[in-house]
């Protein structure tokens, strides 16, 4: 035990000891715990040695010549030796600089002496030179030798500023009111000498002088100059205002050529004779060409607020004020392009004395901006003339033929309408009578949507449009959807920055769009229509009777064979891809509807029935993945998209659960409940007595059936179950079945809430389908709708139009993604 005990002790002093793990070793079995008083002993043992030591060690370092006290005040004494040497620096390098100061004084003073006696020298020249100066100046003035007065001038002047400090000497400040006398002086000087040389039609003898006057004007400073030209521009329009000011008939709207004839002849004037007199950097002419243009500007407004307040009932002349405008915005331009090439500075004029630099377009043209609304209500009543005129027009030009990129003539003639008028307006106005313009403009596109291009669609009775009609009328509202953009945006180019956020478009676009979703509907119509006896034939047939499935019927056959030759004749005729698209999606859609509605006329089904039916169905949906092949055919294998693909077999797969649940037999009940449960999935006994009533379940046996439905409806197992199916909801069977079809007008609808389940009927288009909430008949030729009936059928159409972009913008994004061999096809 002694031998484990020492090797305990030597373990102790490991880095990593582990006393659990040394414990362990000590104590293996239970028969070494009586040892533990002998190892707690001989702990207590090692750790009084250890103290022990540690005592020692502690005295040891204390006590000992190298000990740490003794270091640490050696340290200290140390450091404030360093700290006396530190203050010993400062005070010998402050001892320096007192001696370096004193020793440099002398210096400083020398130096300010020399400095004070340049300034003082150069004050007495500049003073010399000033007087000597001065004195010439007042006696080259008296001689009205203005060339040398304008350099001595501008010398005394700039000397006289070095001595602005020292006015309060009375000798400086005699001085200085002798230059400004003499500057005033020279200024009415030279302002007699121009009146006397206008007055007196002396200007060509005295030119020399009054150039040379100029220079002693420009010499004097913008305050001079600005007085003389002031003086010159009154002079030279002195005649004007006096003519067309004072004069009612010269100053009338309808002499407007006659002030603009007389100022050509005013430039000319002043061009021949005048211009040269003035610097080139005063640009009299333009200052001339303002001043003209302010006074006018102010003259119109005038006569147009005169014309407002008649008190005899006429009206300001639309005709007039447009003509004066546009003389007026002619002027402008001419003035812009004269003066646009010259560099700009500033410009003193009679209206102000700040800096114009702006340009000519609008300095008079301005005063006509707030009688412009009278212009716009112009093009409101034209446009509205243009619309009843549009709307009896026909399609199709005599002189010309069908052609499947053809837009409606009316269409194109507003257009040039619609640009030709914003070009004006926007010369005229970038402010609120743009604002209104677009306005009046965008309330005319509702108006063409729906008088013009829903009238085509609703002209051709139950049978709707013609084809060509439909795909004119597409055509022109893919034209006016792509176009009212693009006039959207020219607008915010030429409005105002504030105004831009009001110019939106956006919605008429939406309603253009919808009205070519309508025109896709309208040819599905068509198709429907062709079909109608495939679905007589189909109901004709003896459901009830049969067995088992076999090969395709021959009703299947035939409807295959007219959507097949209809869909031709349309694709052929459709030019763009994405409607070609979107004209197949609905088409399928439609016969998928089509042909639920057929097997609930179909009533009963048989097992064998719903059997055949399924592989009606499959040829069908195989047949149908074809239909775009019909649009821009190629003579390459067909392969066709697999996102149309997936679209039409989606839409007919919904018949499925319907046939599925006809396919099992009433017997065993479980059987069909479970089955019902399954496929169709719902909680409804309405829905649960369609399928009995379509099976042909006897009236005896159908109050078991809805008692065991009742049973598993309810069970725990069947708590995901719907409340009611969507396909079966809808459906009507012995009650209703004769007299509605089911068809609903297309997955668009839904969007719309046009929950009213009926078919697409083109009569009734700008309700039915629009807005599907009341019935307005199926006059093919209805009166126009009111104000409250317009803006629901706008508010339908640019909803309508919103799902459509959403439906077609996903066509192009799936366009986008196609893979080599689908972009080969399309």
């Amino acid at each position: 035990m002694s031998g484990a005990v020492l090797e305990t002790s030597a373990s102790l002093d490991a880095v990593d000891y582990d006393p659990i793990h040394h414990l362990n070793q000590l104590f293996l079995h239970p028969s070494a715990l009586s040892s533990i008083n002998g190892v707690s002993k001989t702990l207590t043992n090692h750790h009084n040695a250890l103290s022990s030591k540690i005592n020692e060690l502690e005295l040891e370092q204390a006590y000992r010549p190298d000990s740490s006290l003794e270091r640490m005040q050696t340290a200290q004494a140390e450091l404030a030796q360093v700290f006396r040497k530190i203050e010993h620096v400062r005070s010998r390098a402050a001892e320096t600089e007192d001696n370096i100061t004193s020793m440099t004084a002398d210096i400083k003073s020398l130096d300010g002496t020399k400095r004070n006696l340049t300034v003082s020298m150069t004050a007495l020249k500049r003073l010399q030179m000033l007087t000597t100066a001065y004195e010439q100046l007042r006696a080259l003035s008296k001689t009205r030798q203005y060339r040398e007065c304008a350099g001595l001038l501008q010398a005394v002047i700039q000397l006289m500023k070095h001595f602005n400090s020292y006015r309060s000497i009375e000798q400086i400040a005699t001085l200085s009111r002798g230059v400004s006398e003499l500057q005033r002086e020279l200024l009415e000087q030279v302002c007699e000498d121009f009146e006397m040389a206008f007055t007196q039609a002396e200007v060509a003898s005295r030119r020399g002088m009054l150039v040379e006057a100029c220079l002693v004007m420009d010499a004097l400073g913008d305050t001079a100059k600005s007085r003389l030209m002031s003086w010159y521009v009154n002079t030279q329009l002195r005649e004007y205002r006096q003519v067309f000011r004072g004069n009612d008939e010269a100053g009338n709207l309808d002499n407007i050529g006659r002030r603009y004839a007389w100022f050509k002849r005013m430039m000319k004037t002043h061009e021949d004779e005048h211009a040269v007199i003035f610097p080139p950097h005063w640009r009299a002419n333009e200052t001339l060409a303002v001043a003209f243009c302010d006074g006018t500007r102010d003259d119109f407004k005038g006569i147009l607020e005169r014309s407002m307040r008649r008190t005899d009932g006429s009206k300001l002349d639309v005709n007039l004020l447009l003509s004066c405008l546009q003389e007026t915005l002619d002027f402008e331009q001419t003035l812009e392009k004269r003066f646009s090439n010259e560099p700009r500075a500033s410009i003193d004029t009679l209206s102000s004395a700040e800096e114009r630099s702006q340009s000519f377009n609008g300095l008079i043209s301005v005063a006509f901006e707030p009688y412009l609304s009278l212009w716009v209500d112009a093009q409101d009543k034209q446009l509205g003339a243009l619309i009843p005129k549009y709307r009896n027009s026909p399609l199709i030009a005599p002189d010309e033929e069908f052609s499947p990129q053809a837009v409606i003539p009316s269409a194109i003639e507003l257009f040039h309408f619609y640009k030709l008028t914003l070009s004006q307006c926007a010369k005229l106005s970038t402010s609120e009578r743009l604002l209104e313009l677009s306005r009046i403009l965008a309330k005319y596109l509702d108006e063409y949507a729906q008088q013009v291009l829903l009238h085509v669609l609703q002209a051709g009775g139950q049978q709707g449009p013609s084809v060509q009609d439909a795909v004119l009328v597409l055509n022109t509202a893919d034209f006016w959807h792509i176009n009212t953009n693009q006039l959207e945006e020219n607008i915010k180019k030429r409005i105002d920055d504030d105004l831009v956020s009001k110019v939106d478009l956006s919605s008429q676009s939406d309603a253009f769009l919808g009205v070519a979703s309508a025109s896709v509907l309208a040819l599905v119509r068509l198709v429907e229509l062709d079909c109608e006896g495939v679905w007589r034939e189909m109901k004709n047939m003896n459901w009830s009777a049969m067995e088992g499935a076999g090969d395709q019927s021959s009703y299947a056959g035939e409807l295959e064979r007219r959507v097949n030759s209809k869909a031709e004749e349309i694709l052929g005729v459709v030019s763009k891809q994405q409607y070609a698209r979107a004209f197949c999606d609905n088409l399928v859609d439609h016969l998928a509807t089509d042909y639920i509605n057929g097997i609930v006329q179909c009533r009963p089904i048989s097992e064998g029935g719903a059997e055949q039916m399924l592989v009606d169905k499959y040829a069908l949906t195989k047949a149908f993945t074809n239909l775009l092949s019909y649009h821009n055919p190629s003579p390459a294998p067909y392969t066709p998209p697999s996102g149309f693909v997936r679209r039409v077999e989606q839409s007919m797969n919904r018949m499925d659960p319907l046939l599925k649940t006809l396919q099992v037999r009433p017997s065993p009940p479980e059987g069909l409940v479970q089955a019902y449960l399954i496929h169709i999935g719902d909680r409804s006994d309405t829905n649960f007595k369609k399928i009995l009533d379509l099976k042909g379940v006897r009236k005896q046996d159908c109050g078991h059936l809805i008692e065991l439905f009742g049973i598993h409806r309810d069970s725990s197992s069947n708590e995901k179950l719907v409340q009611s199916s969507p396909l079966m909801t809808p459906l009507l069977t012995a009650s209703g079945l004769g007299s509605a079809s089911i068809t609903s007008i297309n997955s668009t609808a839904t969007a719309l809430n046009a929950a009213a389940n009926t078919r697409f009927d083109a009569t009734s288009l700008g309700e039915k389908l629009l807005s599907a909430a009341r019935d307005i008949g199926t006059g093919s030729t209805a009166a126009a709708p009111s104000g409250l009936e317009k803006a629901t059928i706008n508010e339908n159409l640019r909803n309508f139009g919103k799902f459509f972009k959403r439906d077609i913008g996903g066509l192009g994004a799936r366009f986008g993604k196609r893979d080599e061999s689908e972009d080969r096809q399309r």
